[in-house]
């Protein structure tokens, strides 16, 4: 871990930019692939600014010579030197290298990594299989809002597993990466699942909690996820944090073990340089959640490079929200006062606890999300403000969410553009959300369309009105005689339909 000095002056940044961070790029070294990630800073919520992979195949050929293969080292070195390049130009401030199971395994590693160094200016770190395996639990803690249950790695040389809660199990690392599970077996997919569930059969790692949910990271792994996503028409085409049962992915790896690939609905959604290791992917892939007995498999699109970063925080940062960090950062770039939206979530906090709406952790987090992301999309035609929403939040590169969570925040901005007229369809994403999550969703955007007409964005407004309920149980809204001029015809057709969807009346006072 290097620090990269650079003699060029501060690149003068856009506001799409956070001013407050520094770049900061992860090179990943791996049996198959070679990437570097450049993020915007070192965050609980890192965003990518540039990202660049080249399948240079180190590991191919290793089983036989136990030597990083020659053809992938010289792919390798000037990948490298175009990275150090790239860094450079954005004002990289550290790079950390990291080599995982062909550097460490490889016979000519030492001098693999001497060349690294000399072309990176840093220095590398090469993972033991356990730290491999830490590093990626981690990527789960920053990915996931409080994961429980086992993760597990698969790359071209290795697939490691650990335990994930809020305490980090010892990792185990084992020889069924991709291409070296590929090169065991001959090819042989019958002799792949042999060598796989004997090597599996040896692991005993003991479930942290009640639920079994297996982590999935790794390139081959979300190649499957990608292919069963399109294969099931579903309607969010998001990798990270979809979820199936174990039983429906194991019947789904055995589909794709056995049949012809090109004619698989959805193959079209897989690139064609990870469609080799897909059916060695699925055979792993299988036995891994037969040996552990797994319930569930949770896909994820974070792991060793995210976790490099989340070992660098303080205590204090792990334990932040990184959904919450990540929706006030696009706040803060787009909205016309971030202030505003802090204050919307604050009122809306009262404003459910005031009518007795029951809400989980994962409500109150997604309803406080959408309060942040209230005001991201006003530079649209109004026409089209409402799907520009669905396409934002149901893509953007948030993590420790889930696809609900996806569908809440999407369906209160949605329907504040909209209305929540019966002529108004519920967007396709909201298939993904209870009809209990629905409902909430469904009041804070009609909480949403009263106050933007009261407050027009700027802060210090909405602070001033209160609801409250009388002996009677009535809901009243109150506002202060000093700003009652923002009363008017508008405004009560809005609080009209707040009641309409709170199933009582709602009526407004001035005091």
């Amino acid at each position: 871990m290097t620090t990269i000095d650079s003699s060029s002056p501060p690149l003068e940044l856009g506001q799409g930019r956070l001013q407050t961070l520094v770049p900061i790029a992860v090179i990943d070294i791996g049996s198959n692939s070679v990437r570097q990630v450049i993020y915007e800073g070192l965050t609980p919520a890192p965003s990518v600014l540039f990202n660049e992979k080249v399948l240079c195949g180190l590991g191919r050929g290793m089983v036989k010579s136990n030597r990083l293969n020659e053809s992938g080292v010289e792919r390798t070195f000037l990948a490298l030197k175009r990275f150090r390049a790239l860094a450079n130009q954005l004002n990289v401030a550290k790079t950390h290298v990291i080599a995982t199971a062909a550097v460490r395994d490889a016979e000519n590693g030492e001098e693999f990594i001497e060349a690294v160094t000399r072309i990176t200016g840093c220095q590398v770190e090469v993972l033991t299989g356990p730290m491999e395996a830490r590093y990626s639990a981690m990527g789960i803690q920053c990915g996931f809002h409080r994961p429980t249950g086992i993760a597990g790695d698969i790359g071209g040389g290795s697939l490691e597993l650990i335990t994930v809660e809020k305490e980090l199990g010892e990792g185990i690392t084992l020889p069924l990466g991709g291409l070296k599970l590929a090169e065991l077996s001959g090819g042989s997919l019958s002799v792949a699942k042999k060598l796989a569930r004997a090597k599996l059969k040896e692991v005993s790692l003991n479930w942290p909690g009640i639920e079994r949910n297996f982590y999935a990271i790794g390139g081959t792994w979300r190649s499957l996820a990608k292919l069963h996503i399109a294969n099931k028409n579903y309607p969010l085409p998001l990798v990270h944090d979809y979820e199936l049962s174990a039983t429906e992915m194991m019947d789904f790896c055995k589909s794709i073990a056995t049949d012809d690939l090109s004619k698989v609905t959805g193959i079209e959604a897989v690139s064609r340089n990870r469609r080799d290791l897909l059916p060695i992917g699925a055979v792993v892939m299988r036995e891994t959640l037969r040996a552990l007995k797994a319930d569930r498999v949770v896909m994820s699109s974070v792991g060793l490079r995210e976790g490099v970063l989340y070992s660098m925080l303080s205590p204090e940062e792990q334990s932040g929200d990184s959904l919450l960090e990540a929706c006030q950062d696009l706040s803060t770039l787009r909205s016309r006062n971030p202030e505003h939206c802090l204050e919307l979530a604050t009122w809306t906090d009262a404003a459910f606890a005031t009518l007795g709406i029951e809400e989980s952790e994962d409500d109150r987090r997604h309803r406080t999300a959408s309060c942040y992301l209230a005001d991201i999309a006003w530079r649209a035609h109004p026409d089209f403000r409402a799907q520009q929403y669905i396409g934002i939040i149901g893509n953007a590169g948030f993590v420790g969410i889930t696809h609900e969570g996806r569908a809440y925040l999407a369906m209160a901005n949605y329907y504040r553009y909209t209305g929540l007229g019966s002529k108004v369809n519920p967007p396709a994403i909201a298939a993904l959300a209870s009809p209990a999550v629905q409902k909430k969703a469904r009041v804070l955007a009609a909480m949403f369309r009263v106050l933007y007409l009261f407050s027009a964005t700027m802060p210090g407004v909405i602070s001033k009105l209160t609801l409250r309920k009388d002996d009677a149980g009535a809901v009243i809204l109150s506002i202060p005689e000093s700003i009652s001029g923002l009363c008017g015809e508008r405004p009560n057709e809005r609080i009209r339909q707040l009641g309409n969807e709170l199933g009582m009346d709602v009526t407004l006072e001035v005091v």
